[in-house]
């Protein structure tokens, strides 16, 4: 299409209801999100505005049959969909902070241009705003009392964003550095801090027990929707947590429990990483309960290596200063 027309969606569907049985009598209707429909086919359906009504069928139908109809109607929005999601929760204990992270892989699987990006077009149509199939802005709706949010891309930090928070909510706007046609891509990174307390809740246990109650998934919540070819939670846990355990909603297609090395670790975090492919928006009210054991030994953990690390520099200058390097009076 070009850069300022319309955009038109096919829906392929069966008017026939998929039933493992045969069916007496039945009736479906279609309801579409606008009027602008050119074509309809599959028989003669009534039409009352945006909603399409096949049937009511009287004859019998057989189990499993099938009868093909489509329509083709005016969607001038973008169809975005994440190829990949990376998304971290990194625990901290001492910090009492709790550190999102998200990467994604956009596209826009709208129509593609007809002819090459004008820009001056473009601008122009901003003092307007005409309804539009490329990917302008993203909103990303947060949990109240998130701090410290940031969007990088693969240049470096983007500027056109804005964080706006309150004690009722708290978005973060997003705006890509160019409008993401049908066909483009745009690869970027979030983050944002959030206090532990409102995650994290303790269980009286011998061993410190700890339940953990996170979003599957937050990120962008638009009007059209955002779909997800592939997403990937690691929930990266305080070094020496064990016994871990979870609970999801959101059907998974893989589940493993790793290692995941930074600053000052010893033998690494305790790591959970959950995979899940064909995700939709559903999923972003779906949580992740974790349950895990942090005795109250492995807390100084950290604050040991910390001081035998700083021990080991001092240690080493002394010895290096006791060091007699001069050179010797000739005999």
């Amino acid at each position: 299409i070009k850069q300022d027309e319309k955009q038109y969606l096919v829906y392929t569907f069966s008017t026939y209801t998929p039933s493992a049985y045969p069916t007496l009598k039945q009736k479906t209707k279609l309801k579409l999100p606008t009027t602008d429909v050119p074509d309809a086919t599959g028989g003669s359906p009534e039409r009352q505005g945006s909603t399409f009504t096949y049937g009511p069928y009287n004859d019998p139908v057989p189990a499993g049959a099938l009868e093909p109809a489509s329509v083709r109607y005016e969607f001038t929005r973008p169809l975005i969909y994440a190829a990949l999601l990376e998304r971290d929760i990194e625990v901290s204990h001492w910090g009492g902070n709790l550190a999102f992270e998200e990467r994604y892989w956009l596209t826009n699987q709208g129509a593609h241009l007809k002819e090459n990006f004008n820009r001056v077009q473009w601008a122009a149509t901003q003092y307007y705003n005409p309804p539009t199939s490329a990917l302008r802005s993203l909103n990303v709706p947060l949990k109240v009392g998130s701090l410290n949010p940031y969007f990088t891309d693969d240049i470096g930090n983007v500027s056109t964003s804005r964080f706006r928070s309150s004690k009722k909510e708290a978005n973060l706007e997003l705006k890509p550095r160019y409008p993401v046609f049908g066909g483009w891509k745009y690869s970027f990174r979030i983050g944002w801090d959030a206090n532990l307390r409102q995650f994290l809740r303790h269980v009286k246990s011998p061993e410190g027990g700890h339940v953990l109650k996170v979003p599957f998934l937050e990120g962008p919540k638009m009007g059209e929707g955002v779909s997800y070819g592939k997403v990937e939670v690691r929930v990266i846990l305080p070094e020496g947590a064990r016994n871990v355990k979870f609970e999801t909603e959101v059907p998974l297609v893989a589940a493993e429990e790793m290692l995941h090395r930074t600053f000052m670790d010893t033998v690494g975090r305790t790591t959970l990483k959950l995979t899940a492919m064909n995700v939709v928006d559903e999923a972003r009210d779906k949580p992740i309960i974790v349950t895990y054991d942090y005795p109250f030994s492995a807390a100084f953990r950290k604050p040991i290596t910390i001081f035998l690390g700083v021990l080991a520099v001092f240690a080493t200058a002394w010895g290096i200063g006791r060091l007699d390097v001069s050179i010797g009076k000739q005999s």
